[in-house]
């Protein structure tokens, strides 16, 4: 599949975030491969399909304020767990519902399009008996909820026979939203030192960062636009890849997400 038309439609929505974040002076910075991305190419890398941004909690609850009423009458849609009852992960995504997408090991019933992530950064406490208990907590919440939802990694006969859920089940679902954000949020009333992506991929060590790690952003290039990232990106990407300037094996450089798109009627493979 050709991935330019993913990276525009991508780009033209990290262009929108920016300029929401910016009217309400809300902070953000690159993270995982966009950051790399950004370092390594100057903007995407050549075979990656997505776009990831980072934010401290507090602006990231304020980003998820503002964005719907900025947003209203585009074709652009914030999706949250609350936004869309049928949107099972933790995180927020930007949507762009003119476009839509079949993705890879990735079977649900919420509103689809080309999208960036945006992630929260919750404080973690120091103890690791008690981040062993915060990530089980969550990983209990996550998978109930992707569990009643409906998310599957494959397509099915039997997935499409799946009823809808009733209000009741679709308000029970509502309540462990809840208590997965809670659990997320449940040390931001201490004075923490360190901030985790919860919902990462990555193993746990390896999306920490430091309070100045989001605080003290510089600019980058990224393709067209410039866009925050970490003055410690060298610490960050280190910690997360390694030799990060060096390239993977051909064999992984693939794209990981998009099984099928559609944009303006056309439907690429």
């Amino acid at each position: 599949m050709k991935l330019k038309p993913i990276h525009d439609i991508e780009l033209n929505l990290l262009e929108t975030f920016i300029m929401v974040c910016r009217q309400y002076s809300i902070s953000y910075f690159l993270i995982g491969g966009s950051l790399l991305g950004a370092i390594r190419h100057q903007g995407f890398i050549p075979w990656d399909d997505d776009l990831d941004i980072g934010m401290t909690r507090q602006d990231y609850n304020q980003f998820l304020k503002v964005a719907p009423v900025t947003l209203a009458h585009t074709s652009y849609f914030l999706q949250t767990p609350y936004s869309d009852r049928n949107y099972g992960l933790s995180y927020a995504k930007l949507l762009d519902l003119d476009t839509d997408i079949q993705e890879f090991n990735n079977i649900n019933n919420a509103k689809k399009g080309i999208f960036i992530d945006i992630f929260p950064f919750d404080a973690i406490p120091l103890a690791s008996g008690e981040r062993t208990a915060q990530m089980a907590k969550f990983k209990f919440y996550d998978s109930s909820i992707l569990l009643r939802l409906g998310y599957h990694l494959v397509d099915s006969p039997l997935s499409k026979m799946i009823k809808p859920l009733s209000i009741k089940q679709y308000n029970e679902v509502r309540q462990l939203k809840h208590k997965r954000d809670a659990i997320m949020q449940q040390f931001s009333d201490q004075v923490p030192t360190e901030f985790k992506n919860i919902a990462s991929q990555y193993r746990y060590d390896r999306e920490i960062m430091r309070n100045d790690d989001m605080k003290m952003l510089t600019t980058h290039p990224f393709e067209h636009l410039n866009v925050s990232i970490p003055q410690n990106y060298d610490h960050i990407l280190t910690r997360m890849y390694g030799n990060y300037m060096r390239l993977p094996p051909k064999k992984d450089q693939v794209q990981k997400h998009f099984k099928q798109i559609t944009i303006n009627g056309e439907t690429l493979t």
